[in-house]
């Protein structure tokens, strides 16, 4: 029995490496000596292969007006001067046209309100398969300008009283002073609780959490009379962000909001606070 097992290893084994896998184990092997043990390559081919699935998947089902993109992943951590070499990256599938696309401009809709919905459109799928894209990279594939995609979220935002899953908002980088004012809208005005904030607007609890510790700084700052340097210094903020939330602050001033009745009002937290980090503490 032994020799016929043996007989079936020498006869059959070699066919197992003619695969992509086989020649890439080889490939390292061969040209890099150093990567001693077949374990460690080993390793390396699974996670090439890996790689390689979820960046070159098959595109036979592959819908008219459908595209692969690669982008950054939602769950990768932004930090500032932080290379894109470094950053973990994943493949999307987006829908650049529909097919109600063509009907909808016979009937005479407009390209702008067309390319509006688009830029949404975009942000909320690459969210659903991980990923999360920048306006630049929505400004390539609309074929307009990074500007022009800012200002069609920023009136998207505002419109739907909601915030676009895109990485400005997700990593939390860039002057994205919409979506503060939403979440601090949804928090003060309509008094929602912390983890519903938290699923209506891609953000963590954490970070939801960092946005009233901050309203509440800057607001009790303003009450004390004391201008946007002294607040920055005070509360150990930059001044571009002292000033974004100066102007939430006036914009509620301009709507006869009681900013007292606002800084006295404590943003619900739902119970089990344990199972609503371990959901949304990975956002962000």
């Amino acid at each position: 029995m032994k020799t016929h097992e043996s007989h079936a290893a020498a006869t059959y084994s070699p066919q197992t490496f003619k695969s992509f896998g086989g020649a890439l184990y080889s490939f390292l092997e061969t040209e890099f000596p150093q990567l001693s043990g077949g374990k460690m390559r080993q390793l390396l081919v699974a996670e090439i292969e890996k790689m390689v699935a979820d960046f070159f998947p098959s595109t036979n089902h592959l819908a008219a007006g459908q595209t692969k993109w690669t982008t950054v992943h939602k769950n990768a951590k932004g930090s500032y001067g932080k290379r894109i070499q470094d950053t973990e990256l994943t493949s999307v599938v987006l829908d650049l046209v529909q097919s109600r696309d063509a009907t909808d401009r016979a009937k005479g809709k407009r390209l702008r309100d067309m390319k509006k919905e688009a830029v949404a459109r975009l942000c909320e799928q690459a969210y659903e398969q991980e990923g999360c894209l920048t306006n630049a990279e929505m400004a390539i594939l609309l074929k307009i300008s990074a500007t022009t995609v800012g200002k069609y979220i920023a009136e998207w935002e505002l419109d739907k009283k909601t915030v676009l899953p895109r990485r400005g908002t997700i990593h939390d980088m860039g002057p994205t002073l919409t979506h503060k004012k939403i979440i601090i809208h949804k928090l003060f005005i309509e008094q929602k609780s912390v983890q519903q904030v938290s699923r209506e607007t891609h953000h963590s609890v954490p970070a939801i959490q960092r946005y009233i510790s901050t309203f509440r700084q800057v607001l009790l700052c303003r009450q004390r009379q004391m201008n946007t340097e002294e607040t920055a210094f005070a509360i150990d903020r930059t001044k571009r962000l002292v000033k974004e939330y100066e102007k939430i602050i006036e914009h509620y001033s301009g709507k006869s909001y009681v900013l007292e009745e606002l800084l006295k009002y404590k943003p619900k937290v739902e119970s089990n606070p344990e199972k609503w980090a371990n959901e949304y503490g990975s956002k962000k």
